[in-house]
């Protein structure tokens, strides 16, 4: 793969990625960028997420409904998606290295890798439910 040209954007988009845990849409990095690039499009902003997803210096996260989110932290790690406010959140769990093995055995293809999204009700969400 041809090496990429620098582009002070996308650098300013790794960076919002690298400072914040909330696993954000392509929408609220947009937001946030605009701070630093008053003029910088929507789809650049899409352009510079997906590329940077295609070459290993993010997560894109889909969820069950068809939203994206996006990741800086690359290495091997699960998510929980509450089904309540709809947050994305870190699971704190040793990663099962031998699942890419397992499911290779029952498998006529090729496994390569796998992400895992949980579903669950973040503390936030929980706190609110039992004050009621």
């Amino acid at each position: 793969m041809a090496t990429l040209k620098y582009s002070r954007q996308r650098e300013v988009i790794k960076e919002y990625l690298a400072s914040t845990k909330e696993h954000p849409t392509a929408d609220t990095v947009y937001l946030h960028v605009r701070k630093t690039f008053p003029k910088i499009s929507l789809g650049t902003v899409y352009r510079n997420l997906n590329l940077l997803a295609d070459t290993g210096e993010a997560l894109k996260i889909t969820t069950p409904d068809g939203g994206v989110r996006f990741d800086a932290t690359t290495t091997p790690h699960y998510h929980v998606l509450c089904c309540k406010c709809g947050c994305v959140q870190d699971l704190d769990m040793k990663p099962i290295d031998t699942l890419d093995e397992q499911a290779q055995q029952c498998y006529n293809g090729i496994i390569r890798s796998h992400s895992v999204l949980f579903n669950g009700i973040c503390s936030q969400c929980s706190k609110e439910l039992s004050t009621h």
